[in-house]
């Protein structure tokens, strides 16, 4: 098997029709072997684009929320022997283009999960990012970093790569369905001690990105809030959280 073949890139998608050929199109050929498409229960036709493109798609009947539909992204490829399992939302935000810059580091096993950064990339406002989500997400990643200890630029970020080791060490089944599941999923990660590696990259903001408002943004906010008590009360052994727990322990403690 070539080095690739076990790189699946998985998108979460609702009614992205608009934007996901452009999201396709942008994907270097090598790593297009094995595109998933999970469709939560869109109103569009994105579904029918997917399935023209040559996706494989798994539809959900009722919406399950953007983490229930990450859960079903990560079961589906770990299911088909994903060694290593890109995130990649479908609107056309992130540039898949740097989908390598991803991969490398998880393949020289330099890290257990890759995250692309706004922030490294050092323009996200030119790129259109509203000044409130600039503000939150620096404010949010600088507490995240104090409570877990480590140094990321950004744990925000839609643009990921995880390697299986990662995926079947945490219990992502257990996290919410909404958007703190991106969150959870560092937490998770942050106590079994697997290790996080960042690029630099840049974001679209235009009418068909998927952009959260500022209302789901406060309630985004106090969700991460939640998630940094819990891991704080959980790894001071005050209060122990299942979800936190790994289901076994890395040997790469870093």
């Amino acid at each position: 098997m070539g080095e690739l073949d076990r790189v699946f890139i998985v998108l979460p998608a609702y009614n992205a029709a608009r934007t996901l050929e452009w999201t396709v199109n942008e994907i270097p050929p090598a790593y297009r072997g094995n595109l998933v498409l999970v469709d939560d229960a869109s109103t569009d036709d994105t579904v029918g684009v997917a399935r023209r493109l040559g996706l494989s798609v798994i539809r959900h009947e009722h919406n399950r929320g953007y983490g229930g539909n990450q859960k079903t992204c990560y079961r589906a490829a770990l299911e088909a022997g994903a060694e290593i399992v890109i995130m990649l939302h479908p609107d056309h935000q992130y540039d898949a283009r740097l989908i390598p810059d991803l991969v490398e580091p998880l393949q020289r096993a330099e890290a257990d999960a890759a995250f692309g950064s706004r922030m490294l990339g050092g323009r996200p406002m030119e790129g259109g990012m509203p000044r409130w989500k600039y503000n939150a997400n620096i404010f949010l990643t600088a507490l995240a970093n104090a409570v877990f200890g480590r140094y990321l630029t950004e744990i925000h970020s839609g643009f990921r790569a995880y390697t299986a080791t990662y995926l079947n060490t945490i219990r992502f089944e257990d996290n919410r369905d909404d958007f703190v599941f991106d969150t959870e999923i560092i937490a998770q990660g942050m106590v079994a001690g697997l290790f996080f590696k960042e690029v630099p990259i840049e974001t679209r903001y235009f009418p068909e990105a998927s952009s959260i408002t500022f209302g789901r943004g406060v309630a985004y906010g106090f969700g991460v809030l939640s998630v940094l008590l819990r891991y704080l009360l959980h790894t001071h052994g005050i209060l122990k959280d299942q979800r936190l727990m790994p289901r076994t322990v890395s040997g790469r403690q870093r």
